[in-house]
């Protein structure tokens, strides 16, 4: 994102995927190594809907996430598309507040309905033809500070991949990032109830959900899982030699990799990926760094991260720090959500099938904690019943 849509401690990366920072905030960076820790926190849902001449109607997404992980799941491909639970803490909602499932179906049903208008509606908007792959984004989520009171709080919308609006949660007015959106913008702000019920949301019942997740997953979310590190040697075919530090099955996201030479930081030298998601609940990362051969005892690689009593250092040829996990999650760390519904930022299929981009546009983190709660079951904004359109 860039502008007025830089959002702190949110970025959005070359695969498409929202991330969002959950110590401290970072404009263009996943992981804020270097802000000092702090708990915060945030409830976190996904929306994605897609227009695309192989499927017989668009497909309707949502994902929900508590601190990194996926918690509750909503597919309208699905044969009988229902709100699922995906962790088993959040299983026993049904149990201590019957129907909260059907609800959240039932909504979801609704929103699936209402997005999918809102994709013929900005069809239409950009002159459009029904052909094509589409998308339709939502996001929206807030931020607390380590004493979990409200900080901030963010509600966006996108199209094929671009901003279109957004909520300026102070004036509780909607900023158009295209001139198609003042369309949208002049409609909802002839209402301002709409605004009104979105900022109370996220100051709010997304700050609330935050504590009971952190509690009812606490076995999972509240853990710390140290990685395992270790430094390999790669000679390009030009006789070039690269040594590459690499650190997996950790967890929290949150990791520092940096690279020294005779104790000296090299942060301009170094190249490195974003922290991905492994597929298991962990994660990892690496970090390399151009060397002259025979030059490679002068450098060292440090590592930082909460699931270790302090950081390491390694070198090329020594042994690899840490065991690799037998499985299970383990640990002790802390938590957050974003509260939102998403829309994924579309990158270009290049001829990929609908399922390509739906993995490679899915989004796998959110974060943020909440004072007291209202209802146990997870309540997700519908949405606006006005649509995008631009009449009454």
């Amino acid at each position: 994102m860039e502008g007025h849509w830089d959002l702190p401690g949110l970025s959005v990366v070359s695969e498409g995927v929202l991330l969002i920072s959950k110590r401290c905030s970072l404009q263009n960076y996943y992981l804020p190594a270097r802000c000092a820790p702090s708990l915060l926190g945030a409830e976190g849902y996904f929306d994605a809907v897609m227009a695309s001449p192989e499927l017989p109607e668009p497909r309707f997404i949502e994902v929900g996430y508590v601190d990194d992980q996926q918690f509750v799941r909503f597919d309208s491909a699905r044969a009988s598309p229902r709100m699922e639970p995906r962790a088993a803490w959040v299983e026993r909602m049904d149990r201590e507040e019957p129907g909260c499932w059907e609800r959240n179906t039932r909504r979801n049903k609704a929103n699936a309905k209402g997005s999918r208008a809102g994709l013929r509606i900005l069809r239409g908007y950009f002159n459009q033809s029904e052909g094509g792959v589409h998308t339709l984004q939502r996001l929206f989520g807030c931020e607390v500070s380590p004493e979990l009171t409200f900080k901030r709080g963010f509600f966006q919308f996108a199209y094929d991949g671009q901003d279109y609006l957004a909520l300026d949660t102070e004036t509780s007015t909607w900023t158009a990032a295209v001139p198609q959106a003042l369309n949208t913008k002049r409609n909802w702000e002839a209402d301002r109830s709409i605004a009104e019920r979105d900022k109370a949301y996220l100051e709010q019942e997304c700050v609330m959900w935050v504590r009971k997740y952190l509690e009812m997953g606490k076995e999972t979310l509240q853990r710390a899982d140290p990685p395992y590190t270790r430094v390999t040697r790669h000679t390009a075919s030009n006789g070039e030699v690269t040594l590459r530090c690499r650190a997996q099955d950790f967890y929290p996201a949150d990791i520092s990799l940096t690279w020294l030479r005779d104790g000296e930081e090299q942060l301009q030298d170094m190249e490195f990926i974003e922290t991905r998601p492994a597929g298991d609940g962990t994660f990892q990362k690496w970090a390399s760094v151009a060397v002259t051969s025979g030059q490679e005892e002068k450098f060292t690689c440090r590592v930082q991260h909460e699931g270790l009593p302090e950081p390491l250092t390694l070198k090329w040829g020594h042994p690899p720090h840490s065991k690799r996990p037998e499985g299970g999650l383990g640990g002790g760390g802390r938590g957050v959500i974003i509260a939102g519904v998403v829309i994924w930022r579309k990158k270009n299929s290049g001829g990929q099938g609908w399922e390509g981009v739906l993995r490679e546009q899915a989004p796998w983190r959110s974060w943020l904690p909440l004072p007291h709660s209202l209802s146990f079951c997870p309540q997700v904004l519908s949405f606006p019943s006005k649509g995008l359109s631009a009449g009454p």
